[in-house]
This record gives structure tokens, sequence and C-alpha cells, in this order.
């Protein structure tokens, strides 16, 4: 399994395809296919069949596709900018943790 740099409700900004530019909140992590479906980015139409209960009607139905974890950056909590994510050992009631923290400003994200 490959290790991703977001997890879920981060948010997240895209650096490549149509979408660039574009800031989402993460839905979901595919950690073993190093992918992440962000709200409101890379929409498809799907044209599906009637299928009750979920799809009484069917129709178009437009939805967001997992992107490459590695085409998103994390913005930064306090600053408020696309950074990089480092890791930082903290000892909390003796057990080390670590925590992410931004390269850009050195706070917690």
């Amino acid at each position: 399994m490959a290790k991703v740099h977001v997890r879920k409700n981060d948010t997240v900004v895209v650096l490549v395809g149509p979408d660039r530019g574009k800031k989402g909140k993460v839905s979901e992590v595919q950690p073993d296919k190093g992918r992440v479906l962000v709200e409101g980015v890379k929409i498809v139409k799907r044209h599906t069949k009637p299928r009750p209960p979920r799809f009484p009607q069917g129709g178009i139905i437009e939805k967001s596709m997992p992107i490459d974890a590695s085409n998103v950056q994390l913005v930064c909590s306090r600053c408020n900018k696309p950074t990089r994510v480092g890791r930082q050992q903290k000892d909390e009631g003796g057990e080390t943790i670590f925590v992410r923290v931004c390269k850009k400003c050195g706070q917690g994200v």
C-alpha cells in the first residue's frame, strides 16, 4: 500500500489538468490506488438506467471521479497557501506521535 499525503476533509488545490487551480475538499482517499476524490473536481457525466430505489428515473448524472494524489497539494489551514507536508515527532503522555506540519509556516496542519 502506498502512503498518501492528504487525508479525508483536507482542503487541496489541483496542480494539473483542466481543473488546475481549483480548490476542493477531499471526500475520499484510496491509498491502495494512490488516488483521491475531490469535491467539484473532474466532474463527468454518466448515463444511467432507471434502477430503483437509488436511481428511480435514470438519466444523465454528474459525479466526481478520483484523480491521482500526486496531482493535488494540501492547503495549509493556518497560512492558507498550498504547501508540502512534513512530519514531526511529538511526545504526548509518554507516547510518541507524528503530526503533519506545513513546510512554509512550520505549524501543524
